[in-house]
């Protein structure tokens, strides 16, 4: 393409999610609502494990982080999306769409990270228990922490400095909520193939080894359990292991269903209803699963509740 037919973008527009304008009031108050379940439920999880001295474990350390990163995850689109359907303005500058593609990708990873070490947790517990103090110490789960931290920020810092380096034409209308790395690339005037390259390894990397890491966990969770299978053992393990597998299913299935079954183009719709899954509706349900599901986060509960009805009286 010429010089002359492509222009220096400032902005761009985001077209949001695919409803009529009678709608927006109602869509607004229903994604409002789960935002601040998402903020607010996530925020209970962290706090019951501060102040629970029983919740001090590996694996309510790695829950703690989740629950944290969760909200950041969905702070990254979330609020703009709001903000562009009470206002009716759906422009986003460059620099803001740059760093909001940065931070979707970065605390995606984390979630993809931690949701390993979790599993690794669950592996270590179960499969070996009388060595699992020793294993999962202080130092190794500061360490995985601090690794899904730099590998995110590695994995998503490519993405960002190569998008950079692209050219946009007249067309800066983004056909989603938020800014999307695969749409940022479908205006560009440039040649994207290297970009397209770093997200199947890069991304691909990260989203492959994490999964494998899961079900590796989990088959020798599988095998060690049926090796002794006391109904006693199977309980267990479910109630240790189903909360984690719920928000593993939860957050793999829709990511593999937009990444890896990609919609047609002229039916980007389901790619905004996918996003709207992992980005929105999974980190929603978190608290949810792990308060329902664990008992040791149901009984934090009550002995909050419990205390703060004795300090009212």
């Amino acid at each position: 393409m010429r010089p002359e037919n492509q222009s220096s973008v400032s902005q761009f527009l985001l077209l949001g999610l695919p409803i009529r304008p009678e709608q927006q009031g109602v869509f607004f108050a229903l994604f409002l609502g789960m935002y601040l379940t998402t903020v607010l439920g996530n925020l209970l999880i962290v706090l019951l494990i501060r102040l629970d001295s029983r919740l001090h474990t590996p694996m309510y350390f790695f829950l703690s982080h989740l629950a944290l990163t969760d909200v950041s995850f969905s702070s990254v689109t979330v609020p703009k999306m709001l903000i562009n359907m009470h206002t009716q303005d759906q422009s986003i500058p460059y620099a803001g769409c740059v760093t909001q593609m940065f931070f979707f990708i970065f605390f995606g990873c984390i979630d993809n990270l931690l949701l390993t070490a979790m599993a690794y947790d669950r592996y270590v517990a179960i499969c070996h228990p009388l060595h699992y103090t020793t294993i999962m110490r202080e130092e190794l789960c500061i360490f995985l922490l601090a690794a899904s931290w730099l590998l995110s920020a590695a994995s998503a810092l490519p993405h960002t400095l190569l998008l950079a380096q692209l050219s946009f034409c007249a067309d800066n209308t983004i056909p989603h909520f938020f800014c999307d790395l695969r749409a940022l690339l479908k205006l560009s005037c440039s040649d994207t193939s290297l970009n397209e390259t770093v997200i199947f390894a890069a991304g691909g990397l990260v989203l492959i080894l994490s999964f494998i890491g899961v079900l590796v966990s989990y088959g020798h969770i599988g095998a060690t359990i049926l090796r002794s299978p006391s109904v006693k053992g199977i309980c267990k393990a479910l109630s240790t292991c189903g909360s984690h597998l719920s928000v593993v299913f939860l957050f793999y299935g829709t990511i593999m269903v937009l990444y890896f079954f990609p919609s047609s183009s002229n039916s980007s719709d389901k790619d905004i209803v996918a996003s709207v899954m992992y980005t929105v509706v999974t980190p929603m349900l978190n608290p949810f699963i792990y308060s329902l599901r664990n008992r040791d986060m149901k009984g934090a509960m009550g002995k909050l509740l419990r205390r703060e009805i004795f300090f009212s009286k």
